[in-house]
């Protein structure tokens, strides 16, 4: 005699009420993120760190995309809709200004964008250099994000990834299919319409 299945709905907690709570939790301002099913708590920024992001974003600003910017979160999502990641770029280019709707998605996700509307995203190394490479390289990709500019500070190099491929219906498994990769302090080329990125300040660190 075998035991019936038991059929009952399992309740589970939407990330963004999750990260809302380790807000509230921590003593220290924090935004925390979400990535592969983890909740990840980003290391406050150093000084290179912050200055290196903000002339980064400045050079797509001087290069005329006034859509660039910092600061900002992006919900990702599954193909049924449920939350797949909730990242916070160092720096982005927006494909358009928030319209009505995205600010309805706003509201409706308690503060997160929809990620369909970033062209460019743009990461720094910190501590948790495993992240930017890994987890959110995979994450990026599996979003259909066209261009991810990454500064390594841990292996002093600069990459430009391009072509991202979703091989199947597992979002970590996404990847990058080109990696234009440059020491630090040379030329980091982008496709157009995006510059040149100068990435010799990252040398101070």
């Amino acid at each position: 005699m075998s035991a019936e299945p038991i059929m009952e709905t399992v309740m589970t907690q939407d990330p963004i009420d999750l990260l809302i709570a380790f807000e509230e939790a921590s003593v220290a301002p924090i935004r925390p993120e979400y990535v592969e099913g983890t909740v990840i708590v980003p290391p406050q920024p150093d000084y290179n760190h912050s200055k290196g992001a903000v002339g980064l974003t400045l050079q797509l600003h001087m290069a005329g995309l006034d859509l660039a910017g910092m600061g900002m979160g992006f919900r990702a999502a599954h193909q049924d809709g449920s939350t797949m990641a909730l990242v916070i770029p160092d720096f982005y280019v927006l494909h358009r200004e928030p319209t009505e709707l995205d600010d309805s998605y706003l509201r409706m996700h308690k503060g997160w964008y929809p990620i369909d509307m970033v062209a460019l995203v743009g990461e720094v190394t910190s501590t948790n250099h495993a992240i930017d490479t890994g987890a959110k390289l995979a994450t990026y990709a599996a979003a259909g994000i066209s261009v991810y500019a990454l500064v390594n500070r841990n292996t002093k190099t600069a990459h430009c990834y391009t072509d991202p491929v979703l091989p199947g219906d597992d979002p970590t498994q996404a990847y990058y299919d080109t990696d234009t990769k440059v020491d630090l302090g040379a030329p980091l080329p982008l496709p157009a319409p995006y510059p040149t990125l100068d990435t010799s300040p990252f040398l101070q660190d």
